[in-house]
């Protein structure tokens, strides 16, 4: 379909298209120049620490030995897939993606909404310092390491000498295992992901709500609109886009798992359940001097992870939402 011209009317009422003059880069390059230079600050750091260390994915597909240079490694079997296919063929790598897909989607279920829920309440309060003392004490636990907030979680909930477990046992009842038995340590694992991230999280969509035009709510009250309808028809509405950009985001980490979460969590008794992709990698890879099969399942981890980016992105522009490009 041919482009549609503007078209602007001259002092005689005749018409004629708008003729767009395209501007040299250099002219940009001059006026901007201060701009340019503090991006290339960050572009040189991709280079060097993102982009160069990419020579290293071509170990999947080769035999690895460490007194060999990557350029001279032989080419791995069945035409270098082959340690693609011995990791699909390793239980325990199986078991580490379905672990990591299910812990993530769970994750995402409860864990996602919880920002948003959070930072719509907080808006609605009209204490301001009552305010900023619920945003203090939620953001905290952003800044401790997976280390601490795990033997926080065995103070309150180890099987004996928890916290919770002794007032448990107090009102008669057999003491909860939340650290190693498999049900419960999901629910536990869930639990303090969701604890250490949603005050986090509701920065950015307090950052929308405030962005948005207050006389949209002034018309809502006019309208005979309560708090709630205010939150559901105004608010809501009004940081969707920041929701789908960053419920991409997560669906681009689908089947990744941080490492240290993971690993602070896990214990032998739970090892069925707890063991992901990232801490099946240090296990076998770092540990087991397994190379070429762990950058193998870390290629394809990747480009799991990019196809559901693009899915995603795709999908929301389809339901006519910007996407993230």
């Amino acid at each position: 379909m041919k482009k549609k011209e503007q078209m602007v009317e001259n002092s005689l009422g005749e018409k004629r298209p708008i003729v767009k003059r395209r501007v040299p880069a250099k002219v940009y390059l001059k006026k901007y120049w201060q701009l340019y230079a503090m991006l290339s600050l960050p572009l040189i750091y991709l280079i060097v620490f993102k982009y160069a260390p990419m020579v290293y994915v071509q170990i999947a597909f080769k035999k690895y030995s460490i007194v060999q240079s990557i350029w001279k490694l032989p080419i791995a079997d069945n035409h270098g897939f082959q340690y693609f296919i011995k990791a699909f063929k390793t239980p325990d790598f199986r078991r580490a993606l379905k672990n990591t897909i299910t812990l993530n989607l769970i994750d995402l279920v409860i864990g996602f909404p919880a920002p948003i829920i959070f930072a719509l309440i907080l808006n609605e309060l009209c204490f301001k310092r009552y305010k900023k003392v619920v945003q203090t004490i939620a953001y905290m636990p952003h800044f401790l390491s997976w280390v601490i907030i795990y033997s926080l979680a065995l103070q309150l909930l180890a099987p004996e000498a928890g916290m919770i477990n002794l007032i448990w046992k107090k009102m008669g009842h057999e003491p909860i295992h939340f650290l190693d038995e498999a049900s419960n340590w999901i629910k536990t694992y869930i639990g303090f992901g969701v604890w250490q991230n949603f005050g986090w999280g509701s920065i950015v969509y307090l950052a929308a709500i405030a962005g948005i035009n207050p006389e949209l709510y002034e018309a809502a009250a006019v309208d005979g609109a309560g708090r709630f309808r205010k939150m559901w028809h105004v608010t809501l509405p009004g940081i969707k886009s920041t929701i789908v950009v960053l419920l991409i985001m997560n669906l681009g980490n689908i089947i990744s798992s941080g490492f240290d979460r993971t690993f602070a969590f896990q214990n032998n008794l739970v090892m069925k359940v707890a063991d992901v992709i990232s801490t099946y990698v240090y296990r076998v890879g770092i540990k087991g001097l397994q190379f070429s099969l762990t950058t193998a399942v870390g290629l394809f981890q990747s480009v799991v992870n990019v196809f559901f980016l693009l899915m995603a992105n795709w999908l929301s522009r389809r339901l006519g939402e910007r996407g993230i490009w």
